[in-house]
C-alpha cells in the first residue's frame, strides 16, 4: 500500500476501547509513582530555600518572624532567602581577638547577623564597610553583626585592613581553621564568599544570602528590625 494511502477500514467500538498495552500501562504506573515522589517531597520541603516546611520544635515561633522579613527582602537585600520554615543551626565555634573560644550558642538571646569573609576575597572587603555601619546603626543588646574572618594566615594582614578602612564597630572574630565554612557548608550554605546567616534568638536560621550585599540600606535595616523585633 502506498504510505499516502490512508487505510478507511472502519473500527468498531470495541476496537476502540480495547485497553492499553502493558508498554503504556507500565508508563502510566511509573508516572503515578513519580509524581507521588515528588508530592511528598514537596510536603516536606519549602519551595523558597529547602528547609522543611515543619517548623522545628527548637524554633517556635521563628517561622512567623521569617514571615514578617520575607516580604521586607528587596531592593539592596533582593536576594537574601528568608527560611520558610527556620531550623536551629548546628554548634558552630571560632575565636575572639584574643584568640579565646566561643561559640553562637555564646549569642542566644539575641539575633545575629553571621558574616563569613577574607581579605582575599574582594567583595568581602567592599562590604565590610557596610557591615560597620550596619552595627553601628543597629548594634547592641537585641543585636550583632558577627563578621568571622576565615583568612588561614597573615593575621597581621586582617588587622591592617580592618585599621586602614576604618572598621571599628565590628569585633574582630576569626576561624583560621576554616571549620565554621565547612559547618555552613553541611547545612547548604557557605558554598562561597562573604556568605551571611541571620539567625534569631533561639539560634535559628532565618534568612540567608550568598554574595555581597549593602548591609547598610534602609531595606537590610528593616529586615533586621523585623528579625528583632525593634
Amino acid at each position: 500500500m502506498d504510505e499516502n494511502t490512508r487505510d478507511e477500514t472502519p473500527r468498531d467500538e470495541a476496537t476502540e476501547a480495547r485497553p492499553p498495552r502493558k508498554s503504556s500501562a507500565r508508563w502510566m504506573i511509573g508516572a503515578a509513582v513519580v509524581a507521588g515522589v515528588v508530592a511528598g517531597v514537596a510536603a516536606i520541603y519549602g519551595t523558597k530555600d529547602g528547609s522543611r516546611n515543619q517548623e522545628s520544635a527548637a524554633c517556635p515561633g521563628s517561622a512567623a518572624v521569617a514571615a514578617k522579613m520575607d516580604p521586607l527582602a528587596k531592593g539592596q537585600i533582593a536576594a537574601l532567602n528568608v527560611s520558610a520554615a527556620p531550623q536551629p543551626l548546628p554548634p558552630i565555634s571560632f575565636q575572639r581577638a584574643d584568640g579565646t573560644s566561643m561559640s553562637l550558642a555564646d549569642f542566644k538571646g539575641r539575633t545575629v547577623l553571621l558574616n563569613l569573609w577574607a581579605t582575599w576575597c574582594v567583595p568581602c572587603r567592599r562590604e565590610m564597610p557596610a557591615l560597620n555601619k550596619l552595627e553601628g546603626d543597629l548594634g547592641g543588646k537585641d543585636f550583632e553583626v558577627v563578621a568571622v574572618n576565615i583568612d588561614t594566615r597573615n593575621a597581621d594582614r586582617v588587622a591592617a585592613f580592618l585599621d586602614d578602612n576604618k572598621i571599628d564597630r565590628l569585633a574582630r572574630y576569626a576561624d583560621p581553621s576554616t571549620g565554621i565554612l565547612q559547618s555552613l557548608k553541611d547545612e547548604g550554605l557557605g558554598q562561597g564568599l562573604p556568605t551571611s546567616v541571620v539567625i534569631d534568638r533561639q539560634g535559628c536560621r532565618l534568612a540567608a544570602m550568598a554574595g555581597p550585599a549593602e548591609w547598610a540600606s534602609d531595606e537590610a535595616k528593616a529586615v533586621i528590625k523585623a528579625a528583632t523585633g525593634l
